[in-house]
This record gives structure tokens, C-alpha cells and sequence, in this order.
């Protein structure tokens, strides 16, 4: 692992599994998971990843380097509108719609637009190949025989989907019911870049939230639905329009929304990122366009930061319908289904198709297992034409796919019916609900929207500060003396202690820099409050971004601190109830 992600996945540990425990775990009673980052690659394939999870690559066509084909795309259209003082209106516009439809792009059209506007590979200008597709995976080998294929894993959800049968159990067999995971996820990727945003070993958290998929009502969307923020459909992205504020309730209610449980959650993460810090102004959800969603999807919403690489994807917000359960269903033979029994007893309508196996056997020999599970796994439209075309004809041509060739069934061979029956219960396959988190790119962001400046006391000065929320910021606050005397010493050493009591993370400074200078430290560092000892009995309590110092007695320092750090109170909140402090002349000179 490199020097860069290695800094990004410590700085993570410490910043990120608290806020997201407290406000979603803990808030909506979600099962925690820890799954294997080695996966075997049956799963993947049941996924669909080991077919399909690709990016578009093109080569330079002498030296064989590889890039990313929408990124260069992307690159040609920005520098064009960033640069080309010629532009016409007309071209602005044709490469401000494609930066826009940038992702719904098939791989004749890129190849089509890459051929159009003469990019080459940026590194030599050589001619570029047509794109193709490329697996984003990691494949490795499980066991010594290294006849057992694996993968690491791409994301943390499959680990989910697997087990959902047991979550499913210790939920009590009830719906819904969500499980989250925060763990490493590994992708190939054809280009990485932009620091943390694009690498190849990355943290996720992922929540699967299990509904019934004829009932998406949450009963607490009451909470979000009153939420105005920046929304970006795919109606307003395909006419070249930018995003607009609108209400979370009445986008559910208008259907641009799918439904309430999605909608609730776009709402979650809204509060979640604002509230870790992230700018609201510079936060946008933005709808997936129709070749961006996948065929089983329901709805696709991404939160993106803006940062100085733009808008980046750091969240992903999907309704999945029940695709990821049927899908390891089918490729396992193990039901994950959900019940609901019913108060009375239910008459319904069901088919029901009856293969004869002794016909079968007779007809088809050793393939008469792959024809009577294809008959079996019929749909209800298809079944009933193949009854029609039976009675009518005596025979039909029957397609079945694990043979890869038409067979020919007879009225004989398979008995199609639509029974009566009363039901205690209805047994269906869940939807799931997933919203998706990007760590790395949060955290990036984050330190961008909380970076400001503020003016030193030496002339042109300007003092580096993070705005860190009290909730995120890795330490929580400083301690140091205010000189060097060995009564203070003490006492700091005293109030350290009861800090690590509390679980507050720390730093204390013995060192005989300026009081000022380590004000600046702290500041950089964004640690929200500094603690100087000047006194044995009280101390002063110094906010970052305010200034502000009041006085707190030894004693109480630990619980004050908690209390901010926790947000059971507001650093104004604090200065209500505790004396303000002036600073003393030695700390007034070096205060920067």
C-alpha cells in the first residue's frame, strides 16, 4: 500500500467509525457485520461482477498504455471550456452536454467522440484503440491447490447479501432490518489519481437495508421530509440545466424519488455529511441516468462534494430491488426469502407447473435435469403461452439455456395449471435499499471544505486552520503549561489522565515553545480546544475557531471537554455557564 492511502486509511480510523455508528447503526438499530476481503469467485460471479464490473479502457496503440476512456474524454471537454478562448456558443454547449452525459455514454459513442475530436494519448500523442471493457478485480487463488478462484473483494455488500439468511434470523424474522459493514474494498483501477479520490485500496461503509418490496413507507421519513437541498435530476441533467433546491418530501411525493425508504435516506446522508463537517452549498444529489443504472435498479442517487477536482461521487444511494438475494438464491439453490403471515388465511391464485419426469427421462436422457429445472423456472407469462401453444398444437419448441439449444416438449411431458389455494403466509424475496459511502473521498473533501485562513500578527501572515466539527476531529484537544514550571507540569500530567479516563483523544505539549506557537500547532492540526495550565486549581479552556477562553476548575475540565466533544453541549453553550478569560499578558503577546 502506498505512502498516500496508507495516511488516508489512519486518518480514517480515527475520524470516521464513531459519527457512523452513532448516526446510523446506533440511530436505526442496524446489525454490524465483518466479512471476509477475500471472496470466492462463485459469489462474484452470482453478483454479476466477474462478468460485468468493468470500466471503458483504450491503449496507445505503440507503446501499450492504458487510460481510462471516459476520463480523457472528460479531460478534452474541460480543458476545451477552460482554455479555448475561440469556443464558439454552440461547441461550449455540445462539450457541456457531453461532460454531463459523460457517464451515460455507450462504448461506440465514446470511441465515436474520441475519434471526433482527435484525442490521443496524452503522454506520447499516439493513436488510441477503440474501447473495451476491463475487470476492475483483483484475482487471486484460494488454498494450496490454486484450483479454487477468488477475488478481493470490490465492495463490502456481497459479504451481506450472503449471510442474509442468518441476519435475517437474528432480526427476529422480521422486516426491515439493515446490517452496515465499514472495511477495505480493492479495484483495479486503469488510471488512479487525485490523491485519496482514485486508488486501488480504498475503506467503504456500505448499509443494506432490508424492505418488503410491496411496502417502501419508512415510518420516519416524517424527520427528513422537510430537508430543502441541492438535487440534480436526470431530466434536468439531459437538458443541460444545473441543480436546484428542492424538498425532500415533495420530490417522493412527485415521483422523482422512487420511494419514501430511498428518500429517507438520501435525507440521512444529507445530515450525515453536514453535519460531519461538509459545506451544504458545495453538496448535491444527483440522479444516475438511465445507462448509468442497472437493469434491476429502481432508483440511483449519488451525494457529490465539490471539491477542486469538481463534483466527486463520495456516497451512492440505490434502490436494488430484489436482484442481489435472487441472484445467490438461483446460483446456490438456498432460498433468502422473507415471510408474512397472515392474520386469516388467504385464497389466491397460483401456478403451477407439474414436469413428468418419467416422459422427461424417456425424451431427454442425462439432460433431463436441465429441462425440468428451465420448465420449473418458467414465469407466469411464459408458462401460460407454452399451455396455449400445447393444447393447441400438442407441442412447442422450448428453449433451455443451460443446454444452449432448443428442445422440443410435448402436452405429455408437463401439466400447466392456475390452482386455488388459501395461503397463511406470502413469502417473497426482499428489496434492499444501499447507501454506499466512499471514505477516502469524504475525508478529502472534508479537509478542503474545513481549511481556512486567518491573519497572524506579523504583517502578510496568514495562520493555517482545519475547522474540524468536535464530533470528527482526530484530537479532541491539546494540554500544555503555560510555562515551564514543575507545578504545572503536575497538574497537566493530572488533567491528561482524567482525559484518557474519559476517551477523549489528546496530545500534551511539555516543550518550551511560546504559548502562541502552540495555539498555531493546534489549530493546524484542527483540534478544537486547547487546554493551558496557569494555575493549580483552574485552568483556561481556549475554543480554535472563536478564540474565546473561559475558566474551568481541574477537576471539571475532563467532563467539559466530553460534553463538546460528544455535542451534548455547544462550545456557546459552555461559555454560558463558565467565566470568560482574558488572556494574561505573556499569553496575549504570543497569541497569533
Amino acid at each position: 500500500m502506498d505512502g498516500q492511502n496508507a495516511l488516508g486509511t489512519s486518518i480514517v480510523v480515527k475520524m470516521f467509525p464513531l459519527p457512523f455508528f452513532l448516526h446510523f447503526v446506533l440511530e436505526e438499530g442496524m446489525l454490524e457485520v465483518d466479512c471476509p476481503c477475500v471472496t470466492p469467485e462463485v459469489v462474484l460471479k452470482a453478483s454479476g461482477h466477474v462478468d460485468k464490473f468493468t470500466d471503458l479502457m483504450v491503449k496507445d496503440e505503440k507503446t501499450g498504455n492504458c487510460y481510462r476512456a471516459d476520463h480523457l474524454l472528460k479531460d478534452f471537454c474541460k480543458d476545451k471550456l477552460e482554455k479555448d478562448q475561440t469556443l464558439s456558443p454552440e461547441q461550449a454547449e455540445e462539450y457541456n452536454k457531453i461532460l454531463a452525459i459523460l457517464d451515460d455514454l455507450s462504448a461506440e459513442q465514446l470511441g465515436a467522440k474520441i475519434k471526433e475530436y482527435g484525442i490521443v494519448a496524452p503522454d506520447t500523442k499516439n493513436p488510441l484503440s477503440d474501447p473495451y471493457p476491463f475487470n476492475l478485480m483483483f484475482q487471486t487463488s484460494i488454498g494450496p491447490s490454486g484450483l479454487s478462484p477468488g477475488y478481493m473483494r470490490p465492495e463490502t455488500a456481497q459479504g451481506i447479501f450472503v449471510n442474509f439468511k442468518d441476519l435475517y434470523y437474528y432480526n427476529g424474522n422480521k422486516l426491515p432490518f439493515a446490517a452496515a459493514q465499514i472495511g477495505q474494498a480493492f479495484r483495479n483501477e486503469i488510471s488512479p489519481r487525485q490523491g485519496l479520490l482514485r486508488v486501488r485500496e480504498f475503506t467503504l461503509a456500505e448499509i443494506e437495508h432490508f424492505v418488503d418490496p410491496e411496502d417502501k413507507s419508512h415510518p420516519k421519513f416524517g424527520d427528513v421530509s422537510d430537508l430543502e437541498f441541492l438535487m440534480f435530476p436526470r431530466e434536468d441533467q439531459m437538458a443541460g440545466r444545473s441543480a436546484t433546491r428542492l424538498k425532500l418530501g415533495n420530490a417522493v411525493s412527485e415521483g422523482t424519488v422512487n420511494n419514501e425508504t430511498l428518500g429517507y435516506f438520501i435525507g440521512r446522508v444529507y445530515l450525515f455529511l453536514t453535519q460531519l463537517g461538509i459545506d451544504k452549498d458545495r453538496l448535491r444529489f444527483r440522479q444516475h441516468l438511465p445507462n448509468e443504472m442497472a437493469h434491476y435498479a429502481a432508483d440511483c442517487w449519488d451525494a457529490e462534494i465539490e471539491c477542486s477536482y469538481g463534483w466527486i461521487e463520495c456516497v451512492g444511494i440505490a434502490d436494488r430491488s430484489a436482484y442481489d438475494l435472487r441472484a445467490h438464491s438461483d446460483k446456490s439453490g438456498e432460498k433468502l426469502e422473507a415471510h408474512e403471515k397472515f392474520a386469516e388465511p388467504r385464497e389466491v391464485e397460483k401456478l403451477v407447473i407439474t414436469p413428468s419426469k418419467k416422459e422427461l427421462g424417456l425424451a431427454f436422457k442425462g439432460n433431463q435435469r436441465m429441462v425440468l429445472e428451465a420448465l420449473e423456472a418458467m414465469g407466469e407469462t411464459e408458462a401460460l403461452d407454452m399451455k396455449a401453444t400445447l393444447e393447441s398444437k400438442g407441442e412447442v419448441e422450448f428453449k433451455v439455456c443451460t443446454l444452449g439449444k432448443d428442445v422440443t416438449i410435448k402436452k405429455s411431458m408437463v401439466s400447466i395449471n392456475i390452482e386455488k389455494k388459501k395461503e397463511h403466509q406470502r413469502k417473497f424475496t426482499p428489496s434492499v435499499i444501499e447507501p454506499s459511502f466512499g471514505i477516502g473521498r469524504i475525508i478529502y473533501c472534508l479537509f478542503e471544505h474545513c481549511f481556512y485562513q486567518r491573519p497572524g500578527k506579523a504583517e502578510d501572515e496568514q495562520l493555517n486552520v482545519f475547522g474540524f466539527p468536535p464530533l470528527v476531529a482526530p484530537i479532541k484537544c491539546t494540554v500544555f503549561p503555560l510555562v515551564k514550571l514543575e507545578k504545572f507540569e503536575v497538574v497537566a500530567k493530572k488533567i491528561s489522565k482524567a482525559l484518557t479516563a474519559a476517551g477523549i483523544s489528546h496530545i500534551i505539549d511539555m516543550t518550551g515553545n511560546t504559548i502562541g506557537k502552540r495555539y498555531a500547532r493546534t489549530d493546524e492540526l484542527g483540534v478544537p480546544l486547547a487546554i493551558t495550565v496557569d494555575n493549580t486549581t483552574s485552568v483556561t479552556v481556549r475554543d480554535r475557531d472563536s478564540k474565546d477562553q473561559i475558566r474551568v476548575e481541574v477537576d471539571e475540565v475532563a467532563s467539559v471537554v466530553k460534553e463538546v466533544m460528544d455535542g451534548q453541549s455547544t462550545w456557546a453553550d459552555i461559555m454560558w455557564r463558565y467565566p470568560t478569560h482574558t488572556a494574561s499578558a505573556a499569553e496575549d503577546e504570543a497569541e497569533p
